[in-house]
């Protein structure tokens, strides 16, 4: 099937549509009910008939935005009219859920009156915490935006104006830094002068373009001061006429430093690109079909041309994804009475920095593998990027708060957190994490610290105040590669080639001479393998924690920290564990990567580290030793040995949580069936500790769990040894090294 095909099938699978209503607080018993309709619903009735800003507390209004239109200007479809434009406006709202968390009503209303369409609106101001308009036809959509920011008391935002300004916005300030050229001195040029052109044109003016210096055109041409006088423009496009020739889009783009099109395709040639200044800015914005196509204006000079279009298959494509979910993000959690010029530019701007930041792993793989990094195809931040949501969602509240138009103020610290929590379970639970591992920073080792992750992992490991990274490798090596990928730090490197580091040899012979390596074979692993370095530098107190295994099979980059820094002096046994983090859980799952088949006493041993563990992340742990028996219900040497794992814990002080087992992995996490069938049991509670029988079933259960439960997976962190280390899996992610440097950092406090 072709596109249009694949499209009419997606939406029409059941259920038709793309959106839905779920609710979100229980209703399973009469007192549920009771609690969500009559009687109890009065009460908060009452409340906020009392004070209505009450309804931010007891109604979902704070995080609903209502998505209007009337379908007069669709994407590229036109007029079609309000009910044809309901798939796009049910899309809208998938984009406002999916990137920020934000639950919409879209909102068809069948009125080409922009007098009318205000007043419909007015009357559903109620129900919203902000308003979307969405595909409305100029110069109407200006006249309905400007009287609602008037009228309404919630924030109003046409994202055809204003998503395409911020975005292109952000898109300029990069393409103009690269460039070598201030936005004072650019002489910009549009093709197009519809409301997404205007608003741009009056953004690029808030960002420092000087209104002298844009010339725009419509299909008639050049907007002349001639033209204006004769009538032949509107209000809105005379704001922008100047006192030029009469003349057409060529003329207009002769020597221009920068070109938008927000017009129709394929009306710019290779001659006119030819005719612009050196080194030109072209954002050839029509869709599908941009005004000129991207390799046809690369291929037009010889000189960098900075290009970007609407489109997702070119480089810097300007998506109003970047923007709208966002801002509604940071306006709503300020309860802001509007979206101003300033919150556009704090928008614009933490984009445009975003932007120049590393890129992560999973935005890379989104887009192919391929290099991603600031410069002339890349000069704003990917739709996919998942930083977007917690850069510029405060920046918008921030600036919303200075300006005046934030009814509440809000610890933007804080607030970065929450924004980071409702991406995931498992980003809430790794900042606490690493806000412990930044009260008191240590120095964290990095074998491998050739590999371009490694470095890359040490940069944002530094940047965030986290750890002291040291990097093992070549240093000429690792400078270099830090250079290329544009990284603006000096690592702290330590090259086992070059340096002195005897002793490191003297101390590995001294600890493995009666396994059979001599003083020569020492030096040579010393200078040779990164992992016995690493193993030895934190066993002599030079670094506080290793991290390795990145390029390594678990079990052969586990051996040297075993064998050289060894597990705790009360612990026997080292062993993996992984934080399983599903919407409102925590499970952590031990052993996953270490102990193939445990006896009682190392069951034990895995337990109490792993509920150690727990504590670091601030959750109490309940523990429960996993079987296909229920206390006793099957006796067999299998059976027994976390039974007895169970009962020497619950006799061990040292284990001052509950513990109980052996039990079935639906009782020990099943309330009901823990509490109904088994209520003599030591968990009151659902455990989140699971310790599996053997290592077999450990990763057999954890990646059950994570691929099809949905879980989000940290580790494996690896507990027992006698100073912090942690194994990589071999293609781990930079955001993974960086999230076990925080847990080696939080274990090294704990040292």
């Amino acid at each position: 099937m072709g596109l249009d095909e694949d499209a009419l099938e997606y939406h029409r699978t059941d259920p038709p549509g793309k959106i839905e209503i779920s609710t979100t607080k229980p209703t399973n018993t009469q007192r549920d009910l009771s609690l969500a309709y009559s009687p109890g619903v009065a009460a908060p009735c009452t409340e906020i008939d009392e004070d209505p800003t009450d309804a931010y507390q007891y109604t979902a209004k704070g995080n609903l935005v209502g998505v209007v239109s009337n379908g007069s200007a669709v994407l590229g479809l036109g007029d079609i009219g309000a009910q044809a434009s309901k798939p796009v406006m049910e899309g809208k709202g998938v984009l406002f859920k999916r990137f920020a968390d934000i639950d919409v009503f879209d909102i068809e209303l069948d009125e080409e009156d922009p007098h009318k369409f205000v007043e419909a609106i007015k009357m559903m101001e109620p129900t919203f915490g902000g308003v979307n308009l969405e595909d409305i036809k100029a110069p109407g959509c200006f006249t309905i935006e400007e009287r609602l920011r008037e009228e309404i008391d919630i924030p109003v935002f046409h994202d055809d104006q204003h998503g395409t300004a911020i975005i292109s916005g952000a898109a300029l300030i990069n393409a103009a830094d690269i460039a070598g050229k201030s936005l004072e001195e650019l002489e910009v040029v549009f093709s197009g002068a519809g409301a997404s052109a205007i608003a741009s044109a009056r953004f690029y003016e808030s960002l420092g373009v000087r209104k002298e210096n844009i010339t725009m055109c419509d299909s008639s041409g050049i907007i002349t001061e001639a033209r204006a006088e004769e009538g032949d423009v509107n209000e809105y496009k005379r704001q922008f006429a100047r006192d030029l020739p009469e003349g057409g889009l060529a003329d207009a783009m002769e020597g221009a430093d920068v070109f938008v099109g927000l017009s129709i395709g394929g009306i710019v040639s290779q001659e006119m690109v030819r005719s612009m200044a050196d080194d030109p800015i072209i954002f050839a914005m029509a869709n599908p079909d941009p005004e000129i196509g991207y390799e046809e204006a690369k291929e037009a000079r010889d000189d960098t041309v900075i290009m970007a279009t609407g489109r997702s298959d070119y480089p810097n494509q300007v998506n109003n994804v970047l923007g709208f979910p966002f801002i509604f993000r940071g306006a709503l959690d300020v309860r802001a009475t509007e979206i101003n010029e300033e919150m556009k530019v704090a928008c614009a701007e933490a984009l445009a920095d975003l932007a120049r930041q590393d890129v992560p792993d999973a935005v890379v793989k989104a887009y192919g593998d391929e290099p991603i990094q600031y410069g002339p195809d890349y000069i704003i931040p990917k739709p996919v990027d998942p930083r977007v949501l917690f850069r510029v969602a405060p920046a918008i509240a921030e600036a919303a708060m200075e300006s005046g138009a934030a009814r509440t103020e809000l610890d933007l610290e804080a607030y970065e957190e929450e924004l980071e929590a409702r991406l995931g379970k498992s980003r809430e639970m790794m900042r606490v994490v690493l806000n412990k591992a930044k009260s008191d920073p240590k120095t964290v080792a990095l074998a491998e610290g050739e590999n371009e992750k490694m470095i890359r992992a040490a940069y944002q490991i530094q940047e965030q105040g986290i750890a002291l990274p040291i990097l093992i490798g070549d240093e000429s090596d690792i400078r270099q590669t830090a250079a290329n990928l544009g990284l603006d730090f000096d690592p702290q490197v330590a090259d086992p080639s070059v340096g002195d580091y005897e002793e490191y040899a003297d101390r590995l012979h001294e600890l493995r001479s009666r396994k059979g390596i001599t003083r020569s074979e020492a030096g040579e692993l010393i200078e040779r393998d990164t992992n016995y370095f690493g193993s030895v530098m934190v066993e002599q107190g030079d670094a506080d924690a290793l991290l390795t295994g990145l390029s390594h099979h678990y079990p052969s980059a586990l051996r040297p920290p075993l064998q050289v820094i060894g597990t705790d002096e009360d612990v026997d046994y080292a062993a993996g564990v992984y934080m399983l983090t599903f919407k409102n859980r925590v499970i952590f799952v031990a052993d996953a990567t270490v102990n193939q088949d445990p006896d009682e006493e190392v069951l034990a041993e895995v337990t109490k580290q792993t509920g150690k563990l727990a504590r670091r992340f601030n959750i109490e742990p309940r523990a429960a030793l996993l079987s296909y028996s229920n206390f006793g219900s099957v006796d067999n040497e299998a059976t027994r040995r976390p039974r007895r794992a169970a009962s020497m814990l619950q006799d061990d002080p040292e284990a001052d949580f509950p513990v109980d087992g052996e039990m079935q992995a639906d009782t020990a996490v099943v309330e009901d069936i823990l509490e109904g069938t088994y209520g003599f049991s030591e968990l009151e509670d659902p455990a989140n500790v699971l310790v599996f029988p053997n290592l077999e079933s450990g990763n057999i259960g954890y990646k059950l769990l994570q691929r099809l439960g949905g879980a989000d997976a940290i580790g494996p962190m690896l507990v027992g040894m006698d100073e912090p280390v942690h194994v990589l899996q071999r293609g781990d992610e930079v955001k993974d090294i960086v999230n076990l440097a925080g847990v080696a950092v939080v274990d090294a406090q704990k040292e």
